[in-house]
């Protein structure tokens, strides 16, 4: 089993020289743990709040458990013990070095909303994902996905080519460190065992559940509509509860990192856009089993190919700014006319709009969606056409046609 290199290496190290706190949030088995045990030096402390006994010794006598244990230390799965957070913080107000305390923990929300409150100022917040594919297949820096051209020029020499087949082979293994090191080699067992200890051990800390195969169902109907604008209802009707059931359920995938919703871009000029988000996961792979496909090349050709496709594009797009500890202000259009633009990016103070398109050759027509911008206060910048060209190219000077490898 070979060790993949994160993205984010650098930036925990460099924002360790600046902050006393460093906390990674992220879904479970993304390699938090891993990533930082690999960069930390000997004299780092390391305990897990995994173990019952340090757990509950955490939460009865915080003060104690933090006396037990030297710093500079690493303490995983934080959020069992949220008492931690205000002792923490009363060492680093005393002056506790920069670096002292490194924090892993899988309910993003939860311990962001626990330590902003008890931490504010005092910590770096990181959110780790499962592994981008400039990470499994790339090589040299990372940067956040841009327009600017003589990024997109460096960004070809850092990531692997791929043609469509080898995409849709990404897009159905998936993206989790045990499956890609080698660690697990069956998928189906790996996720099969993934779900059941997600449902056991995060799902049931939130809802009460009295049929866990009914949830397990409930995200796999959602699954089947990966990439789609959301619609609880039929989610609902699909495995038998009810609306508000549904959107508790869904609420819950969210916060703990199974999926994200990608709002629809609207301002007070464009009032005739609709308001409902699409869903995506962040893992394909996740949606690949959950649904069913039994190879890439049956989901090559499947009923949700586009859909895959276009939620591997805006997973690796976001992936690329969090390994960055960068903010992606991004946003899907569409108005009630049904004219529809896949993704806008705000940077910079302009709007960058993007299509998907499994297409070699997409054709100049596509462009006219981007038209609909204008119309909004913030400026539109340049554009540009994710697909399957094998290299970097253009439509013209403010369109740009980039390969799906390059994200």
């Amino acid at each position: 089993m070979d060790y993949i290199t994160r993205d984010m290496e650098n930036k925990i190290l460099s924002l360790s020289n600046e902050y006393s706190c460093i906390l990674i949030t992220g879904p479970r088995q993304v390699g938090k743990t891993t990533v930082l045990k690999h960069i930390m030096d000997s004299a780092r402390d390391y305990v897990t709040l995994d173990d019952l006994e340090e757990r509950a010794l955490a939460k009865r006598d915080p003060a104690m458990f933090l006396t037990m244990h030297s710093t500079p230390i690493l303490i995983d799965e934080v959020q069992y013990a949220p008492e931690l957070f205000s002792y923490i913080k009363m060492e680093i107000d005393k002056g506790a070095a920069p670096g002292t305390y490194w924090l892993t923990g899988s309910q993003a929300f939860k311990l962001m909303e626990l330590a902003q409150e008890s931490l504010a100022g005092r910590v770096a917040i990181l959110h780790m994902t499962s592994l981008s594919q400039h990470e499994i297949y790339g090589s040299g820096e990372c940067t956040p996905f841009s327009l600017e051209l003589d990024e997109l020029k460096a960004r070809e020499k850092t990531n692997a080519h791929a043609d469509l087949a080898e995409i849709y082979e990404r897009i159905w293994r998936g993206s989790m460190p045990g499956l890609v090191s080698g660690k697990y080699s069956d998928r189906d067992v790996f996720y099969s065992s993934y779900l059941q200890t997600y449902i056991d051990r995060d799902v049931k800390d939130q809802v009460q559940l009295s049929d866990p195969l009914l949830f397990r169902d409930f995200v796999r109907a959602a699954a089947c509509r990966a990439g789609q604008m959301l619609n609880v209802h039929d989610i609902a009707q699909d495995v038998g509860v009810s609306d508000d059931t549904a959107k508790r359920w869904l609420q819950v995938l969210e916060k703990s990192d199974v999926i994200f919703f990608l709002r629809p871009y609207s301002n007070n000029l464009l009032k005739r856009t609709v308001k409902t988000p699409k869903l995506y996961f962040f893992d394909t792979g996740l949606i690949a089993y959950l649904t069913k496909y039994s190879s890439p090349e049956i989901l090559m050709n499947g009923a949700i190919n586009g859909a895959i496709l276009e939620n591997y594009v805006v997973t690796e797009l976001l992936k690329s700014y969090y390994n960055n500890a960068k903010e992606c202000l991004l946003w899907y259009y569409r108005d009630s006319n049904s004219n529809e633009i896949d993704m806008v990016i705000e940077s910079d103070g302009k709007l960058h709009p993007l299509e998907i398109k499994r297409s070699i050759n997409p054709g100049s027509e596509l462009l006219s969606a981007f038209n609909l911008l204008d119309r909004a206060s913030v400026p539109r910048g340049n554009g540009a056409i994710l697909c399957m060209r094998p290299k970097l190219s253009a439509l013209n000077s403010e369109n740009y046609i980039v390969p799906i490898w390059m994200i």
